[in-house]
């Protein structure tokens, strides 16, 4: 920041620190053309006539991020709402016009997919665009202008429920009435394609208490889903918020996923191959939609509801934390807010720069290693935003642990690689259809200004002081529990071997009843070469991974058959550090916990049956159970610094207990949520007591 309270970006160029013009030009139609055309030529974008066509097309128009809470009227705005049956078909065959442009994203996909948003402290790093020239820009930016064509919604019926989705992170397209308690919703696929529709984020009004509603969701894309496997939708109600402190919760009965028996989501898949879906997450490819069904009873009357995919963390809330960090006394002193670039829709891209100041000793020791972390480059993977900020509360805070760790290492963090697609409530892409997550390898500094700016410095960092570890965090759609894909060095680096494996094996055993060391994988497939997890490990960072987190639950020990909660997100953040500082320590006794670990990893690869035949998958489990068993070596320093941090932990707790319970607002995070059911399939736990 510099002394006006701005934050100031950083020139990967010329390693210095400037300031940012107050308004940057307004993109036009040129530019996203330009945009287009050399995502095309970089491999295979839509062809020049249809980039205007898609800068044309009116079907991004109802896409505007606001900068009020969703649930405040705008200026302008009318809500979506139901079509009877006649003006349905009307609207399903313009709605395929709108859409049925050629579709040339063929880059691979790995599919992996906050309360209601407040408004963004800071408004100066913004800019209002023109709806004439880019209206697809002007619903990019939080605080962007309110202008736009007035809806024409079907005159409701007094019972009929209200949909809008026009606010951060929405991406709610239509819904139509079938019967009075029957609503198909359809979701905006991302913008600039045809598919990758698994995030929604919706608000529901004028509900009726004690009635049986059914909603299905049409037109979603992937074959396969933890719904199947009893996870359950996410619902918040602003009057319990309100009234019982109740904040995002489990909701929905007989729910159910299913292929649909006709492409009846509107859009055209016949130009993509068939193609399964792999460890990755990769999107399935076929001509198929699927639906997503489930029954709601609302508890009050004109209540005003919203419903998601997973626990929402949009753009606004991530600036509101970072103001805190830098408006802190305290974590001002050894943390730094720097502005990476500006995305496509002039949003800032911030990082995050963690690190003790150095003392004269320190500058005569060796230099500092550089840890670098990443999130939500996929933006309708929330999760990977609440572990990311799990990871800074506890790398910022007060512990013995994140002491130690600020004085061995400088942490490069960038909480949101993908603003603009978290905006407008995208899935998977960015504002020009592509995948972010495959361009590390052929960047293009344009059309992918924060890919190509976190690869700049990455690059810079390895030569100045070298990266100890890279992590990229991600949500996963179809597996339960947490995990991590790597890259293994047998054979580009036969002495070390199994040595990408010692990290997870660690937090698995740090965190065992959320952490699955099986599910971990790490052969480097072709198909992936343009991930950053292969990219930074071909730069020559032997620990890189990505990080994945279920949309679901667990299925480890005490917490087998349960949901995730932000809570528990927050906990796997906190437990990476804890390892971070295991597998690091240069303590004796945490290096002969390391070479314990290899030793037992080396084992559990030479496992085999009496008759020769490799182990089966029981067998190597149990041989992780028994490891999980084995007590984690500490030192006094930290055994004096856990019994001190449990005795503030206990008075502070009673210190609660005297207090008298204080409603906090509803409009960052959960207040407080129910205890989680078992959402593994049995309906006996599937209703609410």
């Amino acid at each position: 920041m510099n002394d006006a309270g701005e934050i100031l970006p950083y020139d990967e160029e010329n390693q210095i620190v400037h300031q940012v013009v107050e308004e940057s030009p307004t993109p036009d139609r040129d530019l996203v053309a330009m945009h287009l055309r050399k995502q095309a030529s970089a491999g295979g974008a839509s062809s020049e006539g249809n980039v205007q066509k898609q800068v044309d097309s009116s079907t991004v128009c109802d896409r505007e991020a606001v900068s009020s809470s969703p649930d405040s009227d705008r200026d302008g705005c009318q809500p979506l709402s139901h079509v009877d049956s006649t003006s349905s078909t009307n609207n399903n065959n313009n709605n395929n016009n709108n859409n049925n442009s050629d579709e040339s994203d063929d880059s691979d996909g790995e599919q992996t997919g906050s309360s209601p948003a407040v408004p963004a402290s800071m408004t100066k790093t913004t800019t209002n665009r023109t709806p004439d020239l880019c209206p697809q820009f002007s619903r990019s930016t939080v605080g962007g202008s309110k202008a736009q064509p007035a809806a024409h919604p079907t005159p409701l019926d007094p019972d009929d429920l209200v949909f809008e989705s026009r606010f951060e992170s929405g991406n709610l397209g239509r819904a139509i009435k079938i019967t009075p308690t029957y609503y198909e919703l359809y979701l905006r696929p991302d913008m600039y394609t045809n598919r990758h529709t698994q995030w929604f984020y919706f608000q529901v009004k004028n509900t009726k208490a004690k009635v049986v509603y059914r909603f299905s969701i049409i037109n979603l894309t992937k074959p396969d889903s933890l719904y199947k496997e009893g996870m359950r939708p996410l619902m918040y109600s602003t009057m319990d918020a309100e009234c019982n402190q109740v904040g995002w919760r489990r909701c929905g009965d007989n729910i159910a996923y299913f292929r649909n028996e006709d492409n009846s989501n509107g859009y055209n898949y016949s130009h993509y191959h068939h193609r399964p879906a792999d460890d990755d997450e990769d999107e399935y490819i076929g001509t198929s939609s699927f639906t997503l069904s489930f029954n709601i009873e609302f508890k009050y009357d004109g209540d005003t509801v919203y419903f998601a995919h997973s626990y929402p963390y949009t753009y606004s809330d991530l600036q509101d934390y970072l103001m805190c960090i830098q408006r802190n006394p305290v974590k001002s002193k050894f943390c730094k807010l720097r502005l990476l670039c500006r995305s496509l829709a002039g949003n800032n891209v911030y990082y995050l720069t963690v690190t003790a100041p150095t003392t004269h000793e320190d500058d005569n020791q060796k230099k500092k290693k550089a840890v670098i972390i990443t999130a939500r480059v996929h933006p309708g993977e929330s999760p990977s935003s609440w572990m990311m900020k799990g990871l800074m509360d506890f790398i910022t805070g007060d512990s013995y642990v994140a002491k130690k760790l600020r004085h061995k290492f400088i942490f490069k963090l960038v909480p949101m690689l993908n603003p603009d697609g978290v905006i407008v409530g995208n899935t998977r892409s960015s504002l020009t259809g592509r995948d972010l997550n495959r361009q590390y390898r052929t960047v293009i500094r344009e059309t992918y200004p924060s890919i190509w700016n976190t690869k700049a410095m990455i690059r810079r960092l390895m030569e100045d002081c070298g990266v100890a570890m890279y992590c990229d965090m991600h949500a996963h759609s179809r597996k339960h529990n947490v995990f991590i894909y790597g890259c293994e060095n047998l054979k580009r680096h036969p002495d070390r071997r199994l040595l990408e494996q010692v990290f997870p094996l660690m937090l698995h055993k740090n965190v065992a009843d959320k952490f699955s060391f099986e599910n971990c994988k790490f052969k480097v497939q072709k198909n992936k070469e343009g991930t950053g997890r292969i990219v930074v490990w071909v730069l020559g960072v032997t620990n890189s991974y990505t990080l994945e987190a279920s949309f679901g639950g667990s299925t480890m020990g005490g917490r087998a058959g349960t949901h995730f909660s932000t809570a528990d997100y927050e906990h796997i953040g906190r437990a990476y550090c804890e390892t971070l500082m295991d597998y690091y320590d240069d303590n004796p006794i945490k290096r002969g916990y390391r070479q314990l670990v290899r030793k037992y990893l080396w084992y559990i690869l030479h496992l085999h049956n009496p008759d020769g035949s490799p182990p089966s998958e029981g067998a190597i489990n149990m041989k992780l159970r028994q490891f999980t068993r084995i007590p984690v070596p500490r030192t006094a320093d930290e055994m004096e610094a856990q019994r001190e941090e449990r005795k503030q932990e206990d008075l502070e707790r009673l210190e609660k207990r005297r207090k008298l319970s204080v409603t906090r607002p509803c409009s960052y995070y959960p207040l407080r949520e129910k205890p989680e059911k078992p959402f593994l399939f049995n309906w006996r736990n599937w209703f609410w007591p």
